[in-house]
């Protein structure tokens, strides 16, 4: 394994353990998300810079959309969480609480 391998995939496995382990706070999901996406698109686009290849090069540009919309969507819930519980503590939320 090269040392750029090894780099991408701890990154997202820290990111992955981020997410399972410390899950108080809905912005600290959220970063860890977003982290495990960027990972994920710069081992995309080197994977596909290595192979040159021009079917692969639009992979990492839709990762990237996709990941841009999951942000927006995930600070959009976040907000509107602020809003009506008054923190982002994800103990707090729950559906059957109305």
């Amino acid at each position: 394994m090269t040392p750029v391998h090894f780099s991408f995939s701890s990154a997202f496995m820290l990111g992955l353990m981020g997410l399972a382990f410390h899950r108080t706070h809905l912005l600290s999901a959220l970063l860890c998300l977003e982290g495990m996406m960027l990972s994920l698109f710069i081992a995309l686009a080197l994977w596909a810079l290595q192979f040159e290849s021009t079917g692969f090069s639009a992979a990492p540009m839709l990762l990237l959309a996709f990941s841009a919309c999951e942000a927006s969507a995930g600070l959009a819930l976040l907000v509107a969480t602020a809003r009506t519980h008054g923190t982002d503590r994800l103990q707090n939320l729950n559906l059957l609480q109305c």
